[in-house]
């Protein structure tokens, strides 16, 4: 009952949070999504025990599914058709996940050490240990779920409310995500940035379709109902991959034995996104895919994304953290404008016809989670024509590497000795270098495809509004 009314309590408010966006206009120009809406008003209302059997544990945990099920959910659905047939579209999500996924890692390595010698420096009066400065990538980089799954980890090694402070960084990193993030939007809507691009209509503001708007149907209808419905047919497939995941996982422990094992095994999310690319495999070599939807996919992915983002928010509890937030804000701040400058800078200059729509997804996964990416993306691209969004499941490939990093900080948390973090030093440096290495060797750093600060696209979209400037060879080369 509490883990149910908890999930019921995230539906309410995410249903409060739409209602102030169509009537609150200032909310609604922002383009701010009604789940982070409705996960403010939710955050303080948790705080103030206001939610009858609400649970801000059983939001933690719910967070962590949730998480799980929209990686799932993306790999369970099919790349987008585009211009040159399946072979072009195959080379452009290629190029695009690989130079997502290297920004990541190079972030992921490089942040940690950032937030370890920010927290010595801002967090001695507040009696804060730098140790918990190493816990960012964690948020910044994958979000509630992970900060709850490796804080419980640090909290096990003998460190109070490291979950609630990776949650922290999580939701703070979700502030960054669509306080910059949603105006980025917005502006490359206005600007033609977005391949996509349309005008930002009263519909679009206040979130909400009139009756004679309503042409876009949310799926095909795949299965007969008096036999199954096609939601259930699809809700079935994500269930099967998550026991595919969690089984997947207890192999991981058996086959890599210590930490590293358990870490791995730990990461449901990758498993079952691993374990969704298999089912769809398996399903085209049966002449199944027939019957899976792609388009009803996704709002399966945008709907576990809503309810995640939202329960993330009020799963927070200030009277644990309310001791280090100084120090905490401060941190994020300083590792918050560095992830932005890094993800526009490279993020212009992947060379695809999509790269603001990847930008904004970099910059949501750097600052939170895939979907957290993929709702960002959702603003310019709706109906997720672009590869964008299957580019950020894939991203996650080449980001696999990375997670070693991950039981080389919770070692450190088990014995905080120097030569640990010498190790911690030496691992993240020889991973910066290879990574951006491989960004160089693999040509992921080219021209600029669009200027974010001047508003202009350098690629000439069919079906968008981009600049007058896109085929002059002297603000090509800029």
């Amino acid at each position: 009952m509490e883990m149910m009314m908890s999930i019921s309590w995230v539906g309410v408010m995410i249903l409060i949070g739409m209602l102030c966006r169509a009537k609150i206009k200032p909310l609604g120009n922002i383009l701010l999504p009604a789940s982070v809406i409705g996960g403010l008003i939710g955050f303080g209302l948790m705080n103030a025990n206001m939610l009858p059997q609400a649970s801000s544990g059983m939001l933690t945990q719910a967070v962590g599914f949730l998480f799980t099920i929209s990686f799932i959910s993306i790999g369970l659905t099919g790349a987008p058709e585009g211009e040159g047939g399946a072979g072009a579209v195959a080379k452009q999500i290629f190029k695009g996940s690989m130079g997502m996924g290297f920004i990541w890692d190079m972030m992921y390595v490089i942040t940690p050490l950032m937030g370890f010698f920010i927290i010595l420096l801002v967090g001695k009066s507040f009696d804060m240990n730098p140790l918990y400065g190493l816990m960012i990538p964690f948020a910044f980089c994958q979000g509630p779920g992970q900060s709850a799954v490796f804080g419980g980890m640090i909290e096990a090694n003998g460190w109070p409310d490291a979950v609630q402070v990776g949650v922290t960084y999580a939701a703070i990193g979700f502030l960054f995500a669509f306080g910059i993030g949603v105006p980025m939007a917005k502006w490359g809507l206005k600007r033609g940035l977005a391949k996509y691009s349309e005008k930002i209509s009263d519909h679009i503001t206040s979130g909400l379709f009139p009756k004679s708007s309503q042409e876009e149907h949310y799926g095909r209808i795949t299965t007969y109902s008096g036999s199954i419905d096609v939601l259930a047919f699809h809700m079935g497939l994500v269930g099967l991959c998550f026991i595919g995941a969690v089984y997947m996982g207890k192999l991981l422990q058996l086959i890599i034995p210590g930490t590293v094992g358990d870490t791995f095994a730990s990461m449901t999310f990758l498993n079952g996104m691993i374990v969704a690319y298999i089912v769809r495999f398996i399903m085209g070599k049966l002449n199944l895919l027939q019957y899976h939807d792609s388009a009803l996919q996704t709002r399966i992915t945008g709907w576990s994304t809503d309810f995640l983002i939202c329960a993330a928010f009020m799963s927070i509890q200030v009277a644990i953290i309310g001791k280090w937030i100084v120090p905490m804000l401060i941190m994020c701040l300083i590792v918050g404008i560095f992830t932005l400058i890094i993800a526009v800078i490279l993020g212009q200059r992947f060379g695809g016809d999509c790269d603001f729509e990847r930008t904004l997804g970099l910059w949501g996964c750097l600052t939170g989670t895939c979907p957290t990416g993929i709702a960002l993306i959702r603003i310019v691209d709706p109906n997720l024509r672009t590869t964008a969004p299957t580019e950020m499941g894939a991203m996650n490939v080449f980001m696999i590497p990375t997670y070693i990093f991950v039981p080389t900080i919770i070692g450190y948390t088990a014995n905080p000795s120097m030569s640990t973090f010498n190790t911690i030093l030496i691992v993240a440096a020889i991973s910066f270098a290879i990574y951006f290495g491989c960004m160089i060797v693999f040509r992921l750093i080219g021209r600029k495809t669009f200027n974010l600060l001047k508003g202009q696209s350098y690629i000439k979209h069919n079906t968008s509004l981009t600049s007058s400037d896109s085929n002059n060879p002297n603000v090509l080369a800029d």
